[in-house]
């Protein structure tokens, strides 16, 4: 029954599949490309504000032909970057998405503008009709908003054809996005393409016949993608990340305009900013589920700073299937959910009931994470149950992906079973916090129910848990070895003690904990940590093993043995601790308030000066105009 509901699945993916490949073909295809360009908008009205932060020392190398993007460095040796082949894919779209168009506006000379304009004028000369990377959704999403968000960088000094060149290109991009928007990926791709299509509305004149559809259809994505609690229907946490910084500026700009902002637009942003608290660990980091990589930091401040509210982040968002205990200083993050939709679970992992842990700034257990090098073999390790801190059993994941062969090529890797009935029970009260839940992601295979139950004191001293394997049928193979797992951070260093019936494991700061588990056989082995900023890092993980024959639970505790050497200021409620660095990020002005926006003039005069337009007397001229992170 399983394994024809699986089938079942994969054929309405490939049918899926060949449909919006037809349908994109009829719409962005050859027909498309041989359609005469359309007239350029008169001008430019305002540009959306670029949240990423920029890295000035970047610009020095991209005038000297040097390209590093995604791990790889390309030398295009006085060539335009645009004509070079066989390149690797993600160097490409990084190369034409013109993210880096940032860090050129960040070093504010003259020979940087001079060569963002030669380099965009190489882009619509070689690329402006085709590309099979450079014309993906995707990349002309983000080409789309660094364009209309650094056009007051690119057009100032510019000539009056070089104007209208960069318009009618844009133009031609927005109307690609318009015609293939329902033949995107599904999730974050698609709502991204939305926002894009909508700041080209508002930032272009002319547009007003497609405002109105624009802003429907932006309206139906963010009703249809952004939970109720807050979360992204992916359940990836990154999710929420990317949305709001596209959303936010889109957001501004409206208001900027004197526009009636789209009802969705500010409740999704509303939802969504406690829900970037509530993944957050007390060193700022987000806990590593479903697609989770590295935190960007600084990315995450200068979002907060939008926070009106700045309240305390939720503790239970049943929608999104995600539960946070908190007890003093201590934090954990536990995945209480199903796998998400067919469509939306190409980067979803096999980790149900698996938690992060934290105390003040340590971060103790933790999932393995996402790797941030582009290799497949790393992918699959990450989105096995054994990358998390859960149980597996039979060394076997939770959750089955489709296989490379014959469909994974084209269709990706989305998950075609695992958890269907994930029951939640949760207790809040004056000693501490309990949440029970559990998953049937291994009963049609092996017949068996895991049930976590874990308890975090109020003092956040003590964090006790149970794992319970059940036999609630006969599955389709035998088995009952079950292996817990959990992986600590790098900078937890452990050891045994008591002749390795438990182990001490020591924070950086000198704060200590000491893990027992009376009666189960007890390891400490080697494991890697994906998710660093600085690449893979050797870490360790305990674990425990056992036969459901011989033992149907597992019990375990983390006890605090030691305090920080170093006394630590302030209280230890989580949005008061010092990582919060929301203030040194801050945008000019109260964010909320005053958007940073430029307006644009016109079609100008040759070499005409792009004016900015002076909001509630925040704004500096164009001369003196800084992006909100580089005056950090």
């Amino acid at each position: 029954m399983g394994l024809a509901s699986e089938r079942g699945r994969i054929w309405r993916l490939v049918a899926s599949h060949v449909w919006y490949k037809t349908l994109k073909w009829l719409h962005g295809g050859p027909l498309f490309r041989l359609r005469p360009q359309p007239g350029a908008p008169a001008r430019l009205l305002i540009a959306p504000q670029d949240l990423r932060t920029a890295d000035e020392t970047n610009a020095a190398d991209i005038y000297g032909g040097r390209f590093l993007f995604s791990g790889h460095l390309v030398e295009t040796r006085g060539e335009s970057p645009f004509e070079l082949e066989g390149q690797n894919p993600d160097w490409l779209r990084e190369l034409h998405g013109f993210g880096w168009l940032r860090d050129l506006r960040a070093s504010d000379s003259h020979l940087s503008r001079q060569n963002a304009r030669a380099l965009v004028d190489d882009w619509i000369k070689h690329c402006g009709r085709w590309h099979p990377v450079g014309w993906e959704a995707s990349v002309i999403t983000r080409r789309v908003m660094s364009w209309l968000a650094h056009s007051p960088f690119i057009l100032e000094d510019g000539d009056h054809d070089f104007y209208n060149r960069v318009l009618r290109s844009l133009s031609r991009q927005v109307r690609y996005l318009r015609r293939t928007i329902n033949e995107t990926h599904d999730g974050v791709e698609r709502l991204q393409a939305a926002l894009a299509i909508a700041a080209a509305c508002v930032s272009m004149s002319g547009q007003g016949r497609f405002a109105r559809q624009s802003i429907r259809r932006l309206d139906q994505e963010l009703t249809r993608q952004i939970l109720t609690d807050g979360g992204h229907v992916s359940r990836n946490p990154r999710a929420i990340i990317e949305i709001l910084s596209d959303l936010l500026p889109v957001r501004q700009a409206f208001i900027s305009q004197g526009l009636e902002l789209p009802q969705a637009m500010q409740q999704s942003v509303d939802r969504m900013m406690p829900m970037m608290r509530f993944f957050r660990h007390g060193d700022g980091a987000f806990a590593h589920f479903n697609g989770m990589g590295s935190t960007p930091n600084d990315l995450v401040a200068t979002i907060l700073a939008y926070d009106d509210a700045r309240g305390a982040p939720p503790t239970n968002v049943p929608h999104t299937g995600y539960q946070r205990l908190v007890g003093g200083s201590s934090v954990l993050i536990m995945d209480t959910g199903a796998p998400p939709p067919l469509a939306l679970s190409e980067d979803a992992h096999a980790g149900c009931l698996s938690f992060e842990f934290s105390s003040a700034l340590n971060r103790i257990v933790v999932n393995c994470g996402v790797s941030g090098r582009s290799n497949e073999m790393w992918r699959k390790v990450s989105r096995s149950t054994a990358a998390h801190s859960t149980a597996t059993l039979e060394d076997t994941s939770s959750c089955r992906f489709l296989a490379d062969k014959p469909f994974g090529k084209w269709l990706g890797s989305p998950v075609i079973s695992g958890p269907k009935a994930v029951p939640v029970e949760r207790d809040d009260d004056a000693t501490g916090t309990r949440v029970t839940a559990s998953h049937d992601g291994y009963k049609a295979q092996f017949g068996i129910v895991h049930t976590r139950d874990v308890r975090l004191s109020g003092d956040g001293t003590v964090l006790d848990g149970i794992d319970t394997f059940v036999q609630e049928a006969r599955g389709s193979e035998h088995g009952d070895l079950y292996t817990i797992r959990f992986h600590l951070h790098p900078s937890v260093k452990p050891s045994l003690l008591r002749g390795g019936t438990a182990i001490l494991l020591v924070c950086r700061d000198g704060e200590a904990w000491e893990f027992d588990a009376p009666g189960s056989e007890l390891a400490l082995e080697e494991s890697i940590y994906l998710s660093d900023v600085y690449g893979h890092r050797k870490t360790m993980q305990i674990t425990l093993y056992g036969r459901v024959a011989d033992s149907q639970t597992a019990s375990w505790q983390f006890r605090r043995a030691a305090l920080a050497k170093l006394s630590r200021r302030g209280t230890s409620e989580f949005d008061e601790l010092p990582h919060a660095l929301e203030l040194p990020l801050e945008p000019t002005g109260e964010p909320s308030e005053t958007p940073v926006e430029q307006e644009l003039p016109g079609n100008p005069p040759e070499a005409a000066p792009v004016q900015t337009a002076e909001q509630s007397g925040e704004m500096d001229s164009v001369e003196g105009f800084e992006d909100p992170e580089t005056k950090s």
